[in-house]
């Protein structure tokens, strides 16, 4: 069983609905009404802080899920915490400036590339 792989999976979408409530939150504030993207500097980096999250779901969770049946659910789990971690801190830094996103995007983007390349590694072993 993957107990832990699937509480840090459960915990990644808990962390993109905050994002999509996030985004809601801003349009009221900032008044920036459906459908607009753009408007005001406040929605649009709640607004992309959403849609990069989302865009790194389908690189995130195959990875997580293929490491820890190739690997091992404990060490994808931990891998994942530290996506969930970087997205966390993507979150901040982004949602106070542009420039401030870097770090965060590191830090997640280090940990998928972990999964994957760790997961491609157990594989190859295994056709070997």
């Amino acid at each position: 069983m993957y107990h832990l792989t699937a509480l840090v999976t459960l915990l990644a979408i808990a962390f993109y609905f905050f994002t999509t409530i996030n985004v809601s939150r801003s349009r009221t504030k900032t008044g920036v009404k459906v459908p607009a993207t753009l408007g005001h500097p406040d929605f649009e980096r709640a607004f992309r802080i959403q849609m990069n999250t989302l865009e790194w779901m389908p690189i995130f969770l195959p990875a997580l899920w293929l490491f820890a049946i190739n690997i091992g659910d404990a060490i994808a789990a931990e891998l994942g915490a530290v996506w969930i971690i970087g997205r966390v801190v993507y979150f901040v830094g982004y949602s106070k400036a542009a420039a401030k996103r870097g770090p965060g995007f590191a830090i997640q983007a280090l940990a998928a590339m972990a999964l994957w390349a760790g997961t491609l590694g157990a594989v190859v072993l295994r056709l070997v």
